[in-house]
């Protein structure tokens, strides 16, 4: 099981994934950046001795993933679940935008900003957006070390009821909107039947979006709990190399059309095909001429 690292640690590895993700076009492997990451990083924190270790790992088994999961006292179960899907070859979550998501995560866990209500939001709106197994997912949200167990233990019921139940409803039951519903119509002493994860902002925001779809609790969530963005999937742009395809294509129609030209006026000389060292026309007439008299 993980434990919740100091701030340094969570800077140290937004640092690792940005240049990652940076270097990571540059005609250089994964290993190459890997070894040349582990001099960058802070000397003083434990991230040199992971970085060793997930290269190691790499140089074995071809994936960083198996090595995140080993290392669970210090990479989250969650961290290693991105970094597995972004390795799977099936799927379309691809490596560079894992990156940054990890990168924007730690950052916030770092931040003086950072609340266990906004982790939850995150994670799972990355879920959401990437379109990444939600019983999977879940399941290592709910192992990561900034929850407590009544986080931990509302995750998994989540993961059970999700497509059930509503996720406003979900999080509308358990937040202090709903204690004061309870209090305003049941009485003074109604209590909540479950531990309060959320405040009255969040259970305000939940109520007003029930029935409608999770992007736009998503997006009212993060503009008033200011937890990051979620990273969208990089969208190449392929104009770049059909430019390239068209000249080529373009000189081909070219060189046809002169070809049909040189037809139509006066046949087509074939001599100047011929290769450098090939023989002349006359020389290949007399070769053969005295070929036949022998």
């Amino acid at each position: 099981m993980a434990d919740v690292l100091a701030r340094e640690e969570y800077v140290e590895q937004a640092y690792l994934f940005r240049i990652l993700w940076e270097r990571l076009g540059q005609d250089m492997t994964l290993q190459d950046l890997l070894e040349q990451c582990r001099y960058e990083v802070l000397a003083t924190t434990k991230l040199p001795l992971a970085i060793d270790f997930l290269f190691s790992e790499l140089k074995h088994s071809g994936a960083i993933a198996t090595g995140m999961r080993r290392l669970s006292h210090y990479f989250t179960p969650y961290q290693a679940f991105l970094v597995s899907q972004a390795e799977e070859d099936s799927g379309r979550f691809d490596f560079r935008t894992s990156l940054l998501v990890l990168q924007a995560e730690a950052l916030y866990k770092s931040s003086t900003q950072f609340d266990r209500q906004g982790l939850f939001f995150y994670q799972f709106e990355s879920l959401c957006r990437h379109r990444l197994s939600y019983d999977a997912g879940l399941k290592s949200m709910s192992l990561d070390p900034s929850y407590n167990e009544d986080w931990k233990e509302w995750l998994l019921i989540v993961q059970k009821q999700l497509g059930l139940v509503d996720l406003a409803d979900l999080i509308y039951g358990r937040s202090e909107d709903f204690v004061a519903y309870r209090k305003r119509h049941l009485g003074a002493d109604a209590q909540a039947e479950y531990p309060i994860l959320f405040g009255v902002r969040e259970g305000k925001i939940a109520y007003a979006n029930r029935r409608k779809e999770p992007l736009f609790l998503f997006a009212a969530m993060q503009r008033h709990l200011g937890y990051p963005h979620v990273p969208k999937r990089e969208t190449i742009d392929q104009t770049l190399e059909l430019i390239p395809q068209m000249q080529r294509r373009i000189e081909r129609l070219e060189a046809r059309m002169k070809l049909m030209e040189e037809e139509h006026r006066q046949g087509i000389d074939i001599t100047k095909f011929y290769g450098k060292n090939m023989p002349p026309m006359a020389d290949l007439t007399d070769g053969s001429d005295l070929q036949e008299n022998n």
